[in-house]
């Protein structure tokens, strides 16, 4: 008998084009499958939380590196503050009265003091430092500091009457307070105002 008529010989040739392959062992197949999936999912999973940690990372290290850049010059302005209140209180001393009738050396040095007060005042601006003097505003004790209360029936309580000394802002943040006397009434009337009694 010729191999070709044995009925007990497995046949070796391969399936057709059309046909699905044969599954000897399907339920292991479907898990082995199942479980690559679940690992791939895992794993793309844990790739798009560290990509978007890096990101985060990325931005928070970039506005900190901004800030740090921006907010650099603070401590050095900070110390140059004196300076300028001192130009502005050597100018306050001499009245204009004296400096319109002063000898041409006087007017000289006052001339030279306010422009030396403009430059720094203007060096100042370029970096993002702006002097403020709020009088007439209202009283904000994260801009001002509120040196002493002054007894006003013209002003509603709270508003600002007097500048001891000026503020300083560098960008959005207070480099210094403005001191500051600010308005009580004798009435006790906290909101100050009229209370429509007219």
């Amino acid at each position: 008998m010729s191999d070709d008529k044995n009925p007990n010989r497995e046949q070796t040739t391969a399936p057709r084009a059309d046909e699905p392959p044969r599954q000897d062992r399907p339920g292991e197949e479907n898990a082995g499958l199942a479980a690559i999936t679940a690992e791939r999912d895992e794993l793309k999973e844990q790739l798009l939380r560290a990509l978007a940690d890096m990101d985060n990372l990325r931005k928070r290290l970039q506005r900190e590196r901004d800030e740090a850049v921006k907010y650099a010059a603070a401590a050095f302005a900070r110390d140059l503050l004196p300076v300028a209140d001192n130009l502005l209180r050597a100018l306050n001393a001499v009245p204009e009265e004296k400096r319109r009738e002063g000898s041409e050396f006087l007017r000289n040095l006052v001339e030279g003091v306010e422009l030396t007060l403009n430059e720094l005042l203007a060096i100042f601006e370029r970096h993002g430092i702006r002097r403020y003097s709020p009088e007439g505003e209202k009283f904000d004790p994260h801009l001002h500091e509120a040196m002493f209360e002054v007894a006003d029936s013209n002003a509603d309580t709270g508003t600002i009457v007097n500048v001891v000394q000026d503020g300083y802002m560098h960008h959005d943040r207070v480099l210094r307070p403005a001191r500051v006397g600010v308005a009580r009434n004798g009435d006790g009337n906290a909101g100050g105002g009229d209370k429509g009694g007219d």
